[in-house]
């Protein structure tokens, strides 16, 4: 009989059915499932629904992708070793039930003890990790991806493995997929699983449900005061409460149908007294594409103006993606009451500012862990505070384990992220949450000495208009290229990407010596440095000397002024999350022709550099 998710009134599953009963996949299929199969210690994804159409929204998927799931979840278990616990959860997504039941028969087969929490959001899953004596969690997740992929996050005490943890993992599932005696090896831990022990874990849902979304709100508080003492992290909420009922904030929330539907948003809001509107707030209620960039933030920004018309307290309004871990925003600007999308590197860096002027009111060694193509935004904000910056290859687990180990070093890392991605992770979460987000936001907009401090108004006798827009108009000028913009998409044949980056570094020399002369006239640039980022590694040189592995780390040309500046930088890198190659631009000023011009050049030596690699 099936079983319905009491929250959302979702199929569980039928602990009856065996997924893995009947006719199995051949081999061939098994491998043919496995080849679209991107594999990284930030996720794994593909499309799972079963049509193969990355837009279906259906709950149906094949049975190869049953039995590789299953592969996964056996690879995991036996890594972490029998008898112990993990946390099991999926986003909104209509084809995670199905992958999270098979996942569930193979580790209560390897003997884990499971506590499934079915729809979470990402923070909230690994929050529960983080605050629980689990040793492991398995989140099953495609993030901002459309609607028809799914994939797999591996983690444990709050974060996703790093590359070097989660490759053991990687390497048996591997072996498994390549070894035909797999499919047996699954057919019979399914079948030695009886549905009683299933029903238990189903049974246990809504306690596992409710206890994580208490761990998550806790976590959250921790994060809002940076500290594990309840005497002060209730001080700092008391504090921050009556901030905002001195200067009343509200927040929009346009969900988009994602676990967030489900998660604490509202209760944590209702906490610190601040107004709210949702939208869209039913769980798989998907009403635009999922990543919360551009276009997809339109539906938020024109509800935030309706809610500012009614009522001056809303500010902010927010859209997660489908697991809840980004949450871009659109605000308000008072001098004409309209709302605008804020882009995901001015948030960013505007969240770095107000953390980072928090931290050095009483930490001395403050840096911040950002990953290569983070804007210099960033960069020149931490210069005025004297904080160091360091930085990391994309991935959110790189950018954490950079954090770690600055903070072995003796520093204070509040604040880290992916500027480029969208969203920031704040210290002690490891992993990007819009509602730490929000509260630095809130923080900056009820708290006159610390809007003083963002936007460098001295003087107290200056008149402060607490909001977004003055906020960000004391943010240097810079154009970005936005992360995800067709401009920043390219489509390239060469796969072996060290290759590819040694034909770039030839044709750059070249294009250099071509080109200088007009950098330095038009745009007063004089020189040049070469900057490579593999895991928690940033590299200063030229040739693949300084990359390390398959070479699939971002490079980045950083451009200076005839002061030795840095002014401008063009990036580039294939996505080890989606079968794409990124570039990018980030141009000082506001000139849009600089920005397009390093661009559009950025394009055409990469362009060259896969053509060259085809022409022999």
């Amino acid at each position: 009989m099936k079983r319905f998710d009491a929250v959302t009134g979702f199929v569980i599953a039928d602990a009856q059915e065996d997924p893995c009963s009947g006719l199995p996949p051949s081999f061939q299929d098994i491998q043919e499932a496995y080849r679209p199969l991107i594999v990284s210690a930030s996720g794994w994804r593909k499309i799972f629904v079963a049509s193969g159409n990355q837009e279906d929204d259906s709950e149906s998927v094949s049975k190869a992708d049953v039995y590789l799931t299953a592969m996964a979840a056996v690879s995991i278990a036996r890594h972490i070793g029998f008898g112990k616990q993990i946390v099991l959860g999926i986003d909104a997504r209509p084809t995670g039930a199905a992958l999270a039941y098979v996942a569930l028969r193979m580790f209560l087969a390897c003997n884990l003890a499971v506590r499934y929490v079915f729809i979470a959001s990402a923070p909230e899953i690994m929050a529960d990790s983080a605050l629980h004596d689990s040793d492991a969690f398995f989140y099953i997740s495609a993030s901002h991806n459309p609607i028809g992929h799914n994939g797999f996050k591996i983690g444990r005490a709050g974060g996703v493995l790093n590359a070097a943890e989660v490759k053991p993992i990687i390497e048996y599932f591997q072996t498994m997929v390549g070894d035909e005696r797999s499919i047996q090896e699954i057919r019979n831990l399914s079948a030695s699983v009886s549905s009683d022990r299933i029903e238990k874990v189903f049974d246990s849902i809504p306690t596992e449900k409710s206890a994580a979304m208490d761990r998550y709100c806790q976590l959250l508080f921790r994060t809002l005061a940076d500290s594990k003492d309840p005497a002060f992290i209730a001080t700092a909420i008391g504090k921050l409460r009556n901030q905002i009922a001195s200067h009343p904030i509200g927040i929009v929330g346009e969900l988009n149908g994602s676990a967030r539907c489900v998660s604490v948003d509202r209760q944590f809001f209702e906490a610190l007294n601040i107004r709210t509107v949702f939208i869209n707030d039913t769980c798989r209620q998907i009403v635009h594409p999922i990543v919360p960039e551009g276009e997809n933030l339109e539906m938020c920004r024109l509800e935030l103006e309706k809610a500012y018309r009614v009522d001056h307290a809303f500010q902010i309004g927010y859209v997660p993606d489908n697991d809840g871990d980004r949450g871009n925003v659109v605000y308000i600007t008072p001098s004409d009451g309209k709302a605008h999308i804020l882009g995901a590197q001015q948030l960013f860096a505007l969240v770095a500012a107000v953390e980072l002027a928090n931290a050095r009111k009483t930490h001395h060694r403050v840096a911040i862990a950002i990953n290569g193509p983070t804007s210099l935004l960033v960069d020149a904000i931490a210069k005025t505070l004297d904080v160091t910056v360091a930085r990391a290859e994309v991935g959110e687990a790189n950018v954490v384990l950079l954090a770690e180990h600055l903070r072995s070093d003796g520093y204070t890392v509040r604040i880290l992220g992916e500027g480029s991605n969208g969203g920031n992770i704040t210290h002690p979460c490891k992993v990007r949450d819009p509602m730490n987000t929000l509260v630095s936001l809130v923080k900056l907009l009820t708290d006159e000495n610390l809007f003083r401090l963002v936007v460098s108004k001295d003087s107290p006798s200056d008149s402060v208009l607490m909001n977004l827009e003055h906020a960000l108009e004391s943010l240097p000028k810079r154009i970005i290229t936005g992360g995800f913009s067709e401009q920043a998409v390219m489509k390239v044949r060469t796969t072996d990407h060290g290759a590819l980056k040694t034909a770039y570094e030839k044709i750059f020399a070249r294009e250099w010596d071509e080109r200088s002369a007009y950098l330095r006239e038009r745009f007063g640039i004089c020189s040049w440095e070469e900057q490579q980022t593999e895991g928690i590694y940033c590299r200063t040189g030229i040739g693949c000397e300084f990359r390390s592995g398959r070479g699939t780390g971002g490079l980045k040309i950083v451009f200076f002024d005839d002061q030795k500046h840095a002014t401008d930088f063009i990036w580039m890198r294939g996505s080890q999350t989606e079968p794409v190659f990124r570039i990018m631009a980030d141009a000082t000023g506001t000139d849009q022709h600089r920005h397009d011009y390093l661009l559009a050049w950025q394009r055409q030596m990469v362009e060259q550099a896969d053509s060259s690699l085809h022409q022999r």
